[in-house]
């Protein structure tokens, strides 16, 4: 029997929730609610989540704000914003910052049907498919020939067979976690477990029995005794992401587990001893955090033995062409498409765009370029239209404005052009236009209202 998928649903009218909830689990899904969007950020650090139905407006936290949290802290879990007629500026808005789709109310069953479907399927062929699993080589992310990607495998090679404790800091989707996996792979213990845990995920409440487990009855809910994730690391390697997100008040027991060893569990009175490997990552300057008070001094230096910072990918642009090709063949064989080259337009794209979401950020550049390829060689108006305006300016470029402007246009006319045709060969029907352009009709929708495309023709 298929396990359930777990659909969260946040939407301020309780009316709406049970339609959305009834809905979805005749179709099998299982449902979990939040009446806003400072609720579900709650249940996101209980729940295992496959897919978010938000509302758009709702109180305390609305469904921009959620799926800004969402994508920070858990982005491979897709969002599906859920809007009234008039909003559809804040709709794209939302597909700007990442959202999986929108729907618009009063909505069609069968439209949310299909959306979660390909939400769900999407999010779990992204988890089997790209998941780094510990006998998987973490290598290929840290390619490059860089003087700042050189000096971090040589750290790397030289650490991790050692017992140190690692601190990697820089900016968030640099590759801290792909480094920390490298570190458990060529250490003496490789053959134990990599456990890893997000500390900006889980609530103060919660977190110092997620760190050293509970025991059967130490708070309401305790019905067994549970093994925290220092216990689960036991022979093996602890990482500890987000590390400068850690509550002050649960600081001072992790600084004693590490230095000693050993700890209790909540309830207990039974000294639980480990052997464990750490490592520590964060996107925060700790130093600053110490000044500001906001993190204990003497546990900043046991972490930071041996540090490691991650350049962002803007710092080394001769690696972008090295890392949009792995992605390529990497999202090609994963999604069934026939694509194996960047044209040299297309490159020159990718190397001049700043990329504030460093590696993460081309990753999902290249996917949906992939997914929007109508050939075999990725083109500049596959690219995400930020690409085509964002073009770095250096001392030499003077005219680095009309060249965007000219790119845009050209993207633009080049874009406008191939959705005209297949308007003109489908008779103006959105729908097998879309499935000709290999978009969803949403996505087509969008790109017709950008470039002030008239329907005509039944849809």
């Amino acid at each position: 029997m298929k396990p359930l998928r777990t659909v969260l649903i946040a939407e301020d009218e309780a009316n709406m929730r049970r339609v959305l909830s009834a809905l979805l689990e005749r179709d099998g899904y299982r449902t979990v609610e939040a009446g806003d969007g400072a609720a579900a950020v709650e249940l996101l650090a209980r729940e295992p989540i496959d897919a978010i139905l938000t509302d758009l407006r709702m109180p305390k936290m609305n469904g921009l704000e959620l799926l800004e949290e969402v994508r920070r802290k858990h982005p491979e879990i897709p969002v599906i914003m859920l809007t009234a007629h008039g909003t559809v500026g804040s709709a794209v808005e939302a597909l700007k910052q990442g959202a999986f789709d929108y729907l618009t109310k009063p909505f069609d069953p069968d439209e949310i049907r299909q959306v979660m479907e390909k939400a769900v399927s999407t999010r779990r062929l992204a988890a089997r498919e790209m998941r780094l699993h510990g006998d998987e080589d973490p290598e290929p992310l840290l390619i490059g020939e860089s003087q700042q990607v050189r000096d971090v495998r040589r750290v790397i090679e030289r650490v991790a067979p050692t017992p140190a404790t690692v601190l990697i800091t820089g900016e968030s989707g640099t590759g801290k976690e792909i480094v920390a996996r490298s570190l458990h792979r060529a250490s003496a213990v490789r053959a134990g477990p990599f456990v890893k845990v997000n500390c900006a995920a889980i609530p103060e409440g919660l977190l110092e029995s997620e760190l050293f487990g509970y025991e059967k009855g130490a708070f309401t809910g305790a019905a067994a005794r549970k093994p925290g994730r220092f216990e689960l690391a036991d022979g093996g390697t602890l990482f500890l992401d987000e590390i400068g997100e850690m509550p002050l008040a649960a600081q001072p027991k992790l600084l004693r587990a590490i230095q000693e060893g050993r700890f209790y569990r909540v309830g207990g009175t039974e000294t639980v001893h480990v052997d464990v490997r750490l490592v520590a990552a964060t996107n925060r300057d700790l130093r600053a955090e110490v000044t500001a008070g906001r993190f204990r001094e003497d546990l900043f230096y046991r972490l930071h033995v041996v540090p490691i910072e991650l350049p962002p990918l803007r710092a080394r642009p001769d690696d972008i062409p090295m890392l949009a090709r792995l992605f390529l063949e990497r999202f090609a064989a994963k999604l069934g498409r026939r694509v194996t080259g960047i044209d040299p337009a297309a490159m020159d794209m990718l190397r001049a765009h700043a990329w504030p979401g460093n590696i993460r950020e081309l990753e999902n550049a290249i996917e949906r370029a992939i997914l929007l390829c109508d050939g075999v060689t990725l083109m500049p108006r596959d690219l995400p239209p930020e690409l085509a305006t964002g073009i770095r300016p250096t001392p030499a470029a003077t005219t680095a404005t009309p060249l965007r402007e000219r790119i845009r246009a050209a993207t633009q006319r080049i874009e406008r052009d191939a959705i005209l045709e297949a308007l003109r060969l489908t008779e103006g029907n959105v729908t097998r236009a879309a499935k000709e352009l290999g978009l969803s009709r949403r996505g087509l929708q969008l790109k017709m209202k950008e470039l002030d495309i008239e329907r005509e023709g039944p849809d």
